[in-house]
């Protein structure tokens, strides 16, 4: 049976993780309901049905099922689906009780400090990746990469061409790239945003 420490401690968690961590930084209601309902739902149904014998098999069908339905349904960005994981793996911890208390409530800590390093905004926040529609058909790679970091401002890390059409000539590329160590960011993207505009028709 689940701990009542462990219950309590993933109500706080997921409250941390959702509204500390993840609404300030991305602004999203509906994924915070999605979240929310997630995380009790998943610990109430594996605080009912789980014991030390079917815990973990328990744990796991929970967990691929509801990735699955989730996951289909809409389209998610890869630190939103983080969050979602996280949201599934503080249910199931509170919820089977497999773990003693101690050692629930430090996985729970330690998946909540490791979202907030890896999502904060601080870490690598020079490295960008967007998908440009440029209006001329690059058949070289090279003069590709030369021409987005004209365009851009940035130094080219990888460039990954998505459709190259000789007969409209226009290339659409995924490009990873890093703003100059004096770049803000946010003010960069808006100085660019009426050129990038004007080459991505």
């Amino acid at each position: 049976m689940p701990d009542t420490a462990l219950l309590a401690a993933d109500l706080v968690a997921i409250t941390v993780l959702t509204f500390v961590l993840y609404l300030p930084r991305h602004r999203r209601r509906d994924l915070v309901v999605a979240y929310l309902g997630v995380n009790v739902g998943v610990l109430a149904v594996s605080a009912a049905l789980g014991s030390a014998t079917v815990g973990p098999g328990l744990g796991l069908g929970l967990f691929g099922v509801l990735s699955i339905i989730r996951l289909r349904s809409t389209e998610l960005a890869q630190s939103e689906v983080a969050y979602y994981f996280s949201a599934l793996a503080l249910g199931l911890i509170g919820g089977l009780g497999v773990a003693s208390a101690p050692v629930g409530l430090a996985l729970m800590a330690l998946i909540l400090v490791v979202m907030a390093v890896g999502d904060s905004p601080r870490l690598l926040r020079r490295y960008r990746s967007q998908t440009v529609v440029l209006d001329r058909a690059f058949t070289s790679e090279a003069a590709l990469v030369a021409h987005l970091e004209h365009l851009l401002g940035a130094r080219v890390h990888a460039v990954d061409v998505q459709r190259l059409d000789l007969v409209n000539d226009t290339t659409w590329v995924d490009v990873r790239y890093a703003l100059p160590a004096g770049g803000t960011g946010v003010a960069e993207d808006a100085r660019r945003q009426p050129t990038a505009a004007g080459a991505a028709r």
